[in-house]
């Protein structure tokens, strides 16, 4: 009789143990399904705002057929502003960039059929835009500001040639000195 006795509270309490178990399954499901959403409303939120601000400076959707690379063929090195001198009369440094520099160009684009064929002609002229847009920056400010040294470069070259036929600009092999 002792062990049936057992076996009933045990019996019981199993039932106790099924019951809460299930109470709280329910209490924290709630829970989880509005944790759930409010997460996914933020992420919403998150992404709405990535789209809108890329969309201000995104690369054009070109695709890679309709896309020509010219590259101009040697490195160019450029002098970069010299740095402020502070009250120890330290700075004032010269500071140079190597790099070579990369134009993309839409070929379907209106503008490519006029200019965009041959860019060699127009060489010394690009060179100019990007050797007046780097000196504008300290060596400091060069390393900072990189995406915004090539998007000034592409709407400088863009207003030169009057189209927006070439829409990416690339460096690479980038040393500072």
């Amino acid at each position: 009789m002792k062990k049936n006795l057992i076996s009933v509270i045990i019996l019981a309490l199993m039932v106790v143990n099924i019951v809460l178990t299930a109470v709280m399954m329910f209490s924290v499901t709630g829970t989880a399904k509005k944790t759930a959403s409010l997460v996914d409303n933020i992420a919403t939120a998150l992404n709405l705002e990535l789209t809108a601000n890329a969309g201000d400076s995104a690369i054009p959707d070109v695709p890679m057929e309709n896309t020509e690379v010219y590259t101009i063929p040697d490195s160019m090195t450029i002098p970069l502003k010299d740095d402020a001198v502070d009250e120890n009369g330290e700075g004032g440094k010269q500071h140079f960039i190597m790099l070579s520099i990369g134009f993309s160009i839409n070929t379907k684009d209106k503008g490519y059929k006029t200019y965009g064929s041959d860019l060699s002609a127009q060489e010394t002229l690009i060179k100019d835009i990007i050797i007046s847009v780097f000196g504008q920056y300290t060596l400091e400010e060069a390393k900072a500001n990189e995406a915004e040294i090539k998007k000034e470069i592409l709407t400088k070259v863009q207003e030169m040639f009057d189209s927006e036929f070439i829409f990416n600009v690339a460096f690479s092999g980038t040393m500072y000195q």
